[in-house]
C-alpha cells in the first residue's frame, strides 16, 4: 500500500455501437482490480465516460438521421446500464461532449500553445469535390504509404496498424459519395511530440502496468517520433482555441476526458481532482492493446507538456478470438453484452468470471460456448459452490448455527498464505494467477471437508465434527472476501448467508481470517446454475446463425460490386514501362522513389514495395502502371502515376516478353 491517493480509468467506449465481450475484456478486470484495493484498505477513485467525438460518430449519426449528440446520449445510456448489470461500478461515467471536458480540453491547449509545443502548418489533406469539403478520419479510405494494404483516414486498419496523418493515406476516396478526393492545402496544428522523445524512453522505463505496453512503446518512440496533428476539419467536437473552424483531434480530447471526469466527480463531492493529476497521485490506465500508442507515447508526453501528473501504469489486454476466429462484428464473430448474454438470463458473474479466469490478461483470449460451459459447471458448481452449499446446509440444519470454536492454526495459516498469494498477483494485474489461487483454496476446502466426513463424525464424535464444520466456515467466509472482486453477486449471496448484515463491500480483506461472531447463520441456497446441454444448444445455435448471416451477406455484396463500362475502364491509361532507378525514401520503411520510362517521358512514381525488393533488383525491369492519375505528395515526393502489383507479396505485372517503353495496355 502505498498511501498515494489512487486513480483507476478504462479507455472510453465509442458512442456509436453496442457494448460486446471486446469491450468487457477491459472493463471487467479494472472493476475487479479497484475492488481489490478497497477490500485491502485503499482509496481508490474509478471512473470512465463515454468517448462522443470523431468522424465515426458523425458519420454514424448521418447514417441514423440524427444528431451527433443525440447519438452519443443514446449510446452513453446503453454503456453506462450495460456496465452496472455486469457489475462494472464507477465513481463517474461522464461524457467527453460535456462542458467540463470542452473546457478543460481548451485549457490545455492554450497551455499548450503558451509553452511553445503547438505550431500551424499548411498541409495537403483529401477534399471531396462532390460533398464540398475536406475529409478527415473515417470520411476517406485509401491505401496505407507504410505498408500497401487498405486503410482508415486515420490508421492502417487491415495492414500495418500505424497511425496516419491527415493528408498521407494514398489514393483517397470519400467514404460517404466513393468520389475520388483530390488534394487541396488547409491550414492545421501540431504538437511537438518529437522533442519528447528523451523525455519518453525515460518514462516509459519505469512505467508499470503490463510489459506489453511497455514494451510496444519504447519500440515506437525508439525507431520513429514524428510531430502530430491535433486538429481536424469538422463541425462536431471542441473547437480549437484561435481556429474556430478546426476541432481538437479526438485523441486529444478523449483522454482528457480522465481529467474531467475527476473535475465533475471532485466538484460533487467537495474534494479537489488536482490531487490525482497534478500532485503525487497514481494513476492507472485499463485499455485494449490496439490503443496503446496513444496511452503511452501521445498522453503522457502530452501530460508533460502542459505541466500535469504522468501515468503510473498503463495495463493492456490481449487481443480476443471469438470461437478460435479473429473477433470480428462484421463476420458475426461477436457475443453482444446484452442481446447474446444478459438477456437471455445468464449471470454477469459466469463472464466475469470467464474473462478473468480464462488466460493472462496481455494473452490473447479465446471465448466459446463450450469452454464457458465448461468452466461454469466444473469450477464454478462443481468446486467452489459445491463446497460452500454442502458447509452451510449442514452447519445450519445438523448444528442450527455457527460452532463458538476457534477455526484451526493450519486453516488460518492456509487463508494468510492464500492472501498473500492473491495480492501480489492482483497487484501484478495477473487476475488469472489470483483467481487460480483462490480456486486452489476452495479446492482445499473441498478436500477438507470430504477427507474429515462431519457427516460421520457426528455419529462418533460431534465436537469434532463440529471443529471440521467451523474451519470450513472460516474458508467460505475468507472465499467470499477474496471472491467479491470477481463475482461481486455471488460473493454478497455467501455474505448473507453467512448472517451478515452489512454488505460485503464495508469489510476489510482482514477479516478473512478472524472468526464468525455475532451474526446468525441464514438457510443455505444453491449459489450456481448448472449451463446445461439445451442451453448450450441455443447459445451455440444463436452463435452459428448469426455468422452464417454474415457470411451470406458479405457474399451478396460481393456479387452486387459494382460493374464498370467499357467506357469507364478505357479511361485508365495503362501503359508499360521500363525502371531506370530506385531508391528508398527517407523515414519510410515501405516506400520507394522510382523513375519510369513510359516512352514519351520519365516519370517520378512512389511505390510501397521496398518490403518485397531491393532497388538494385528492379533497375531494367518493364512494369505495368497507370499514368494518368491525378500527382499526389507522399512522404514529402511527388508521384505521378502508379504501378500494379498483385497480392499481399506484391508481386508486379509484367509483359511476358519485352515491349516498347509506353505501349498502351488494351
Amino acid at each position: 500500500m502505498s498511501g498515494k491517493p489512487k486513480l483507476v480509468t478504462c479507455g472510453l467506449p465509442y458512442t456509436n455501437g453496442l457494448c460486446h465481450i471486446g469491450h468487457l475484456r477491459t472493463y471487467v478486470p479494472a472493476d475487479c482490480y479497484v475492488r481489490y484495493l478497497r477490500r485491502a484498505g485503499e482509496d481508490v477513485l474509478f471512473v470512465c465516460g463515454s468517448d462522443n467525438h470523431g468522424t465515426p460518430i458523425v458519420v454514424s449519426a448521418e447514417e441514423s438521421g440524427t444528431t451527433p449528440r443525440a447519438l452519443s446520449e443514446r449510446y452513453h445510456t446503453h454503456f453506462k446500464e450495460t456496465f452496472e448489470r455486469m457489475g462494472v461500478l464507477f465513481d463517474h461515467f461522464g461524457m467527453t461532449d460535456n462542458k467540463t471536458n470542452h473546457a478543460r480540453t481548451r485549457s490545455i491547449i492554450n497551455r499548450l500553445i503558451d509553452r511553445g509545443y503547438v505550431y500551424s502548418e499548411i498541409i495537403n489533406q483529401s477534399y471531396c469535390t462532390s460533398c464540398e469539403r475536406f475529409l478527415p478520419d473515417r470520411y476517406v479510405e485509401g491505401t496505407c504509404p507504410h505498408c500497401g494494404k487498405h486503410a482508415r483516414g486515420d490508421e492502417c486498419d487491415q495492414g500495418c496498424g500505424r497511425h496516419l496523418e491527415p493528408g498521407e493515406i494514398l489514393e483517397p476516396t470519400c467514404t460517404v459519395c466513393r468520389t475520388k478526393a483530390e488534394i487541396r492545402e488547409q491550414e492545421h496544428y501540431f504538437f511537438k511530440l518529437s522533442a519528447f522523445r528523451d523525455y519518453l524512453l525515460e518514462y516509459l522505463k519505469d512505467l508499470k502496468g503490463t510489459l506489453n505496453a511497455r514494451n510496444y512503446a519504447i519500440g515506437w518512440v525508439e525507431n520513429e517520433l514524428r510531430d502530430w496533428c491535433i486538429t481536424r476539419t469538422l463541425n462536431w467536437g471542441v473547437r480549437f482555441p484561435g481556429n474556430e473552424e478546426l476541432v481538437v483531434y479526438v485523441w486529444v480530447d478523449a483522454p482528457i476526458g480522465y481529467i474531467s471526469f475527476t473535475e465533475e466527480w471532485a466538484d460533487a463531492h467537495n474534494d479537489d481532482w488536482r490531487r490525482y493529476w497534478c500532485g503525487d497521485g497514481e494513476v492507472t490506465h485499463f485499455i485494449g492493446s490496439d490503443i496503446i500508442y496513444h496511452h503511452c507515447i501521445f498522453w503522457p508526453a502530452l501530460l508533460q507538456a502542459a505541466g500535469y501528473g504522468s501515468p503510473h501504469a498503463v495495463v493492456a489486454s490481449g487481443m480476443l478470438k471469438v470461437e478460435d476466429q479473429k473477433f470480428s462484428k462484421s463476420r458475426g464473430y461477436v457475443v453482444w453484452a446484452n442481446e447474446d448474454y444478459l438477456d437471455v438470463g445468464l449471470p454477469s458473474d459466469y463472464l466475469r468470471y470467464y474473462l478473468l479466469s480464462y488466460t493472462s490478461h496481455t494473452k490473447e483470449l479465446n471465448f466459446s460456448w463450450k469452454a464457458f460451459q465448461e468452466r461454469v459447471n466444473n469450477e464454478l458448481v462443481n468446486t467452489l459452490g459445491n463446497f460452500i452449499y454442502r458447509t452451510i446446509y449442514f452447519a445450519e440444519d445438523k448444528l442450527g448455527g455457527i460452532p463458538d470454536i476457534q477455526p484451526r492454526p493450519e486453516i488460518t495459516e492456509e487463508i494468510k498464505k492464500t492472501r498473500a498469494l492473491v495480492d501480489d498477483a492482483f497487484r501484478a494485474f495477473d487476475f488469472k494467477i489470483a483467481i487460480d489461487g483462490i480456486m486452489t483454496f476452495a479446492a482445499f476446502g473441498n478436500n477438507y471437508i470430504q477427507k474429515n466426513a462431519p457427516w460421520k463424525l457426528m455419529k462418533t464424535d460431534p465436537a469434532e465434527a463440529e471443529a471440521v464444520i467451523a474451519d470450513c466456515l472460516q474458508i467460505v467466509k475468507a472465499l467470499a472476501l477474496l471472491l467479491e472482486p470477481v463475482i461481486p453477486d455471488s460473493a454478497a449471496k455467501i455474505w448473507a448467508m453467512l448472517g451478515y448484515e452489512r454488505p460485503i463491500s464495508e469489510y476489510h480483506l482482514d477479516e478473512a481470517d478472524t472468526p464468525l461472531s455475532g451474526v446468525t447463520l441464514q438457510k443455505a441456497a444453491p449459489l450456481f446454475t448448472k449451463l446445461d446441454d439445451e442451453k448450450y444448444a441455443v447459445l451455440e445455435t444463436t452463435f452459428a446463425g448469426r455468422v452464417e448471416a454474415a457470411k451470406k451477406k458479405q457474399e451478396a455484396h460481393e456479387e452486387k460490386k459494382e460493374m464498370v463500362t467499357i467506357d469507364e475502364f478505357g479511361k485508365m491509361d495503362l501503359r508499360v514501362g521500363r525502371i531506370l532507378s530506385a531508391e528508398p525514401i527517407k523515414g519510410s520503411k515501405k516506400l520507394l522513389k522510382i523513375a519510369v520510362d513510359i516512352g514519351s517521358e520519365k516519370r517520378q512514381v512512389v511505390s510501397g514495395i521496398a518490403p518485397f525488393y531491393t532497388p538494385e533488383a528492379l533497375i531494367g525491369s518493364q512494369v505495368v502502371m497507370i499514368t494518368n492519375l491525378e500527382p499526389a505528395t507522399i512522404f514529402g515526393v511527388e508521384s505521378r502515376g502508379m504501378i500494379l502489383a498483385a497480392g499481399d507479396d506484391a508481386a508486379l505485372l509484367l509483359p511476358n516478353r519485352e515491349v516498347e517503353p509506353g505501349t498502351k495496355i488494351r
